[in-house]
């Protein structure tokens, strides 16, 4: 038998005794991966957007228990063929407008592909020097695509929500209240701390404040002005009016894209009401600072170089897959305040002198770290500034043109403005019985259900004043303009359902 030839039975030979599966077959089986993966991308655009299986379906069709005996890689290949797949809602697809668009490019494939058989830890700059000094010079990198300050240090995390978390750890601590070392509890001389957003501020922001013991009552939403951004001037009052009773902010959170409306708070009044209360800035970019990238869409960011942190997530707007969020902050020494612990088997026997390079794992709260860095360095060369920004553009063109749609078709309402590339909007009927929002509300209902019935497209929803609202979200990276006349074409199909089920 050669060498790369399988066994009769379809096992490799390291399947029937000890250690890994050997070069030839892993050759073999790799070549049939990379044409599974390269078919999937090619037919992505045939499969419904939405996963259409029951609950409960995919685990139905695979063994309730695992294997006693090897078995062979085509087996289990095909069925990922035979279930996965058709249990997959396809992120990828090019109709896919729901939620924030992410988009798996292909050198970012590659390049999880590599950081995979790498599989190199970070914690520590010896445990994985290459990758510490890639994630420093790809943020670096972005960094200055985003027109951020040149001395800013950015880290990558896996979600804005550990990133946001990460963030208000490091503006509790640089409260100067010693919580990092005497905790909370037992400690009646604290006051109460408050963490500050807007209305419209994602809830990871509220989950961090829980998770940092500082409750639920720990959180205040800001009123915001008729575009739902954040009003600095209620942002103001608030904290006024929380210190008079006893309350001590520490951290207000402005947003840059939010999630229902992706609406950009006014960062530069609030970084001047932060600046007068002592409190932290934080800055929620993890949508909006990818259209960064673009010089157009700078001016997104104003104000944000006064921020003390900013998060951003490249798995959101520029094509890597998840996960990858990156967390800049001005004075990295806060975070080396919040979460450096370093016990003696971390330490290094010897010392390093002139590195200059500082460990990962004294930047949050992990300490195992994947080599996220490649896959998003492999993205900004791929493609080059210029190409990102090409890009991008052109999502908020298609985006503008959904809104166009919307505002010239009878019966179609838009909710909120478009200042990105997501557009809200609902079915309104033509006709006073039309103008009872609860009914309106259960219409749209009717008019989603019918749009995911069909299979084409899929869309998310969110309330814009109470008011429940179709919500399409322009950024997958295949998506064309034929895409966007044929969601149209859907929306009119669903409305139409709904009415006739009325």
């Amino acid at each position: 038998m050669e060498a790369d030839e399988p066994p009769a039975d379809g096992l490799d030979p390291a399947q029937l005794g000890l250690g890994d599966m050997d070069p030839a077959a892993f050759r073999r089986h790799g070549h049939a991966v990379v044409e599974s993966v390269a078919r999937y991308l090619e037919t992505v655009a045939d499969r419904p957007p939405l996963a259409r299986c029951a609950p409960g379906a995919v685990r139905a069709d695979l063994p309730a228990h695992p294997p006693r005996s090897p078995e062979p890689l085509e087996a289990i290949l095909a069925d990922v063929e035979r279930v996965i797949i058709p249990g997959l809602t396809h992120w990828s697809h090019p109709r896919f407008f729901a939620y924030f668009a992410s988009s798996a490019s292909g050198p970012a494939i590659l390049g999880e592909w590599l950081a995979a058989a790498f599989n190199a830890n970070a914690m520590l700059w010896r445990t994985g020097p290459a990758a510490t000094e890639l994630e420093g010079v790809v943020t670096a990198w972005l960094a200055e695509l985003m027109g951020l300050p040149p001395a800013w240090v950015g880290h990558i995390n896996d979600t804005a929500s550990v990133s946001t978390l990460v963030a208000l750890a490091a503006a509790r601590e640089a409260a100067g209240l010693g919580v990092g070392e005497a905790g909370l509890a037992g400690r009646p001389e604290l006051p109460p701390l408050r963490v500050y957003g807007s209305t419209e501020t994602h809830s990871s922001v509220a989950k961090a404040v829980v998770t940092l013991g500082l409750g639920r009552r720990g959180f205040r939403a800001v009123g915001c002005d008729p575009s739902y951004r954040m009003d600095p001037i209620l942002l103001a009052r608030a904290i006024a009016e929380d210190r008079r009773a006893g309350w001590r902010p520490i951290a207000v959170v402005a947003t840059v894209g939010t999630t229902s409306t992706t609406s950009c708070d006014p960062v530069a009044a609030i970084a001047d009401v932060c600046q007068d209360a002592g409190a932290w800035l934080h800055v929620d970019a993890a949508y909006g600072g990818s259209l960064a990238l673009a010089p157009e869409h700078r001016a997104l960011l104003q104000g944000a170089e006064r921020a003390d942190s900013l998060v951003v997530n490249p798995h959101k707007g520029l094509f890597v897959p998840l996960d990858c969020s990156v967390l800049f902050v001005g004075d990295p020494a806060r975070l080396a305040e919040a979460f450096s612990l370093v016990p003696p088997y971390l330490r290094p026997a010897q010392a390093s002198p002139g590195r200059g390079h500082s460990d990962l794992m004294d930047t949050g709260i992990a300490l195992g770290r994947r080599f996220r860095a490649l896959k998003l360095w492999m993205t900004l060369r791929y493609f080059g500034a210029e190409g990102l920004a090409a890009r991008i553009r052109e999502h908020v063109r298609l985006a503008q043109r959904v809104a166009a749609l919307v505002d010239a078709s009878p019966g179609w309402e838009r909710l909120a403005p478009v200042p990105m590339t997501v557009v809200c909007f609902r079915h309104h009927p033509v006709g006073p019985e039309w103008d009872d929002e609860r009914r309106l509300d259960a219409h749209n209902r009717r008019v989603l259900a019918a749009l995911d019935a069909g299979g084409v497209v899929f869309c998310s929803h969110t309330e814009v004043d109470g008011r429940f609202a179709l919500r399409v979200a322009v950024g997958q990276l295949r998506t064309t303009a034929a895409d966007i006349e044929r969601l149209w074409v859907e929306l009119e199909r669903a409305a139409a359902a709904a009415l006739d089920g009325t």
